[in-house]
């Protein structure tokens, strides 16, 4: 054995010795604990400031990802300290590793950091993926968390999202457009049912009124017969309410048609639906 193999096994001895692996354990709970942190101190200050809850959710979450993906690395080079080969030794044989072993978490990673700085969505959005829909909760290494209207927590892979087609309802704001149809018969009065679709939508508490509210109307087969649409696109406040805003708009509208007389299409074929 000549006098380099002896200087690089003593090397690697110092590399792993106790008290070094002790820190670098320290260090790596410590980071731990700095993210839940600041999960914490941003679930406290949504609390107490609605209005920029999404803000806030962003920025924790940008800050935790960066806390990853730069502390990590960062940490385990200053207290190890290994040298200049043996670095370049262990990244080559890592990426070799996890290319082969682990390719399907590498992608999703390497997708983790496309959605953080291309943000096709952000957290707090309401996204439809595939047949899924609900509130962005966070985005991280591996993983997108959605929690669904029903209140399900639906755990999505990265690297999905890169090949299939995602929808955002609001893109970073707190307002979202809402889309209420409902059905009236072609004899109806049409001005009135138009009328009071509208004043309820505007008077609804859950209606974000610095945005414009929409009455469109078509002609539509139905059970074989023509009845007229009514589509009212309003914007709810909050998309924390959109299914109060549903409901507030349905009951009313429908207690105001059936109160002035508006003539429906049969029983069982106008059907209320909602979209982004």
């Amino acid at each position: 054995m000549n006098e380099a193999d002896l200087n690089q096994i003593t090397d690697m001895a110092t590399l792993f010795r106790l008290d070094r692996l002790f820190l670098l354990v320290l260090a790596l709970l410590a980071l731990v604990l700095v993210v839940k942190g600041i999960t914490q101190v941003g679930d406290a200050l949504y609390r107490r400031i609605p209005r920029r809850r999404i803000l806030i959710s962003q920025i924790a979450t940008t800050l935790n990802f960066s806390i990853y993906i730069f502390g990590g690395p960062y940490i385990f080079y200053a207290i190890l300290q290994p040298p200049r080969e043996v670095m370049l030794a262990a990244t080559g044989s890592i990426a070799v590793a996890l290319g082969l072993s682990m390719k399907d978490l590498v992608a999703s990673v390497i997708a983790g950091f496309i959605l953080l700085f291309d943000r096709p969505f952000q957290v707090g959005d309401r996204v439809s993926f595939g047949d899924v829909y609900g509130e962005i909760e966070s985005i991280g290494l591996r993983s997108v968390r959605l929690v669904t209207l029903d209140d399900n927590l639906v755990t999505i892979p990265n690297n999905r999202f890169m090949s299939d087609v995602v929808a955002s309802g609001n893109a970073g704001a707190l307002d979202m457009m809402l889309v209420f149809d409902f059905y009236i018969a072609l004899d109806a009065d049409i001005r009135l049912a138009r009328d009071l679709l509208y004043e309820v939508v505007v008077t609804s508490r859950y209606a974000y009124l610095k945005k414009p509210v929409m009455i469109v109307m078509k002609e539509m087969p139905i059970a074989e017969r023509l009845a007229l649409q009514l589509k009212a696109k309003a914007y709810v406040i909050d998309v924390r309410f959109e299914k109060a805003f549903q409901t507030d708009v349905v009951l009313r509208a429908t207690e105001a048609f059936n109160r002035h007389h508006v003539k429906r299409p049969p029983v069982g074929v106008g059907q209320f639906k909602s979209a982004i």
